[in-house]
């Protein structure tokens, strides 16, 4: 039996019945399916069961929380009746707020976003966050681990330098990434998948160049298919 790629597939789709269709073509050949914040106010826990299907891919909840740590651990609680394999927030909500989620949800992996791949250094100053984005994205990630989180959210261009720091324990999950020749949208920091990987990552969050194909199916397998040839971890 061929292994799944370690690809998370942004399910982004205009409605539930489109992401269904979109998870069932793809997991065949990926581990995780990603539902984002849009899909689920959408259309609430629901779209967590239709887009897992009778399959046993995994599903990454992307709400990205961030809140007073009672308001999160209460979110999280309640999320994590779906079973999900991954719940984010935002690693600026602070230690209190992730250990909160954690404890919130033991069954759940907390994956703590450092700095979104959507901002560049200019973004963070307007913010007031110390940068260049490398060192806020590793300052977060120390801080997160440190109060519970077990995985991290960070560009394919920090993976490296995170991994460094937190270990071989923790699961790094990178966004931004786009095989050669697609267009880089609106992700200011990205790479390649086999890239993301030699960096360090574990999980690759993929959207648009997979779901924005005429065969989405195809084109998931085609990335796993390039993985296995260029010799990337597959689990």
């Amino acid at each position: 039996m061929t292994s799944l790629a370690p690809i998370a597939v942004a399910l982004d789709a205009p409605d539930l019945e489109t992401a269904a269709r979109w998870a069932s073509l793809v997991t065949p050949h990926v581990s995780t399916v990603k539902v984002g914040l849009e899909l689920y106010l959408r259309y609430g826990p629901d779209v967590v069961a239709s887009v897992r299907g009778a399959s046993r891919v995994e599903v990454f909840l992307d709400l990205k929380l961030h809140d007073i740590p009672a308001t999160v651990a209460g979110a999280a609680r309640v999320v994590s009746r779906l079973r999900p394999a991954y719940l984010t927030v935002h690693a600026a909500g602070g230690s209190a707020m992730i250990r909160a989620a954690a404890e919130a949800a033991p069954m759940t992996k907390i994956a703590a976003v450092t700095v979104l791949t959507s901002l560049h250094d200019a973004d963070l100053a307007e913010i007031g966050l110390a940068g260049p984005a490398l060192d806020a994205v590793r300052r977060l990630a120390v801080m997160a681990v440190g109060a519970g989180a077990q995985a991290l959210v960070c560009s394919p261009q920090e993976a490296a330098a995170v991994r460094a720091e937190v270990g071989p324990e923790i699961t790094l999950i990178t966004p931004g990434v786009r095989p050669q020749g697609s267009a880089a949208q609106d992700q200011a920091r990205v790479a390649t998948p086999e890239e993301a990987l030699s960096a360090g990552a574990d999980l690759l969050v993929i959207g648009r160049p997979i779901t924005g194909s005429s065969d989405p199916g195809a084109a998931a397998a085609g990335i796993a298919a390039a993985l296995r040839r260029t010799g990337a971890a597959t689990r």
